[in-house]
């Protein structure tokens, strides 16, 4: 009777791995659907004002680009550093999530804004993580981790307080930045991609338009429950096959555990905030600092465009220099 029970456990076990992983999905082939000027293109229709930002590098900045944060065999992890070159202690620091539905977009996304950061006088990464064609949740959170472990080893390097490591990521990489930030010290979520005497710890977390739970009644995945999309593709199966997995993969989900503060830019696409709300009470209850600031009559994506970039570096720098005591 005891072989039976075990031998069922792991046939359930077995079952719900094989739920979990539709090997058809990672396909291994890079998505490149979207990017920025594909964006801008479909956006300015909509907004016929808007400028994209471009790279352009910044006198004040020094900047070093391809740098190995991390490797998987002969899989390479890269990070851009953004350093302000006229500084007169050490920095505050901000790892840059880019966004594409976890499965398409690249780091240069944001390199305008790692730029301009840093000319305010933070020094800030744009980073690389595995999409969801190659690895499913929840290898990029281990991506992540291993890139905040390395910035932490660097700290005297890039000449950064190792104290103040922000995390920011916009649309999916602000789901991803959010779920790092509240999955602080869940050994879980650790991976073995290196430097493990170093902390992961992020203190604090810039989330630009990224959903906080994939289970919330407001959420676009609950509405639309059979549609499989980039958020499945991302877990690696169907909502209706593990809405436990679906569960976990919310940052919503560990709001109880988190201490550090938070800061929310939104456009007016209300899809994208699910779960904002009710995780803002949370903190509030437990008075850790929070503060929502929306960009109202803005596209999802806002925050790469002007008239709308000046303001993000604006208020990244305030709340930045707010939370620091700078």
């Amino acid at each position: 009777m005891k072989k039976l029970i075990i031998c069922l456990s792991a046939l359930l076990i077995m079952f719900k791995l094989s739920a979990q992983q539709h090997k058809e999905w990672r396909t291994g082939i890079r998505d490149t659907s979207y990017n920025s000027k594909k964006d801008y293109r479909q956006n300015l229709k909509k907004y016929p004002f808007i400028n994209l930002v471009t790279d352009k590098p910044i006198s004040s900045v020094f900047e070093k680009r391809n740098l190995i944060y991390a490797m998987l065999g002969n899989r390479v992890l890269h990070i851009d550093a953004f350093i302000p070159k006229n500084r007169k202690k050490n920095t505050p620091a901000i790892i840059i999530v880019h966004g594409g539905g976890w499965r398409s977009g690249d780091r240069s996304q944001h390199i305008p804004l790692a730029q301009h950061l840093a000319e305010k006088g933070i020094a800030s990464f744009t980073v690389e993580y595995r999409l969801s064609t190659e690895a499913f949740y929840p290898a990029a959170v281990y991506d992540l981790k291993a890139a905040v472990r390395w910035l932490r080893s660097n700290a005297t390097i890039f000449h950064i307080d190792p104290n103040e490591i922000s995390i920011l990521g916009f649309s999916a990489g602000g789901e991803l930045a959010a779920f790092v930030g509240v999955t602080n010290g869940l050994k879980k979520f650790e991976g073995q991609e290196g430097n493990s005497g170093q902390s992961s710890k992020v203190n604090s977390v810039i989330d630009i338009d990224g959903t906080l739970s994939f289970v919330h009644p407001d959420a676009w995945e609950t509405q639309n429950p059979k549609v499989i999309g980039a958020s499945a593709w991302w877990i690696g199966c169907p909502r209706t096959e593990r809405i436990d997995l679906w569960t976990e993969a919310s940052p919503l989900t560990y709001a109880e555990r988190n201490t550090v503060p938070f800061l929310f830019l939104n456009s007016s696409i209300v899809r994208m905030h699910a779960g904002r709300d009710d995780f803002k009470k949370i903190m509030d209850q437990h008075k850790v600092y929070t503060e929502i600031i929306t960009f109202p009559n803005t596209p999802h994506s806002f925050c790469l465009y002007e008239p709308w970039f000046p303001k993000v570096v604006d208020d990244i720098t305030k709340y930045i220099n707010k939370i620091y005591n700078k």
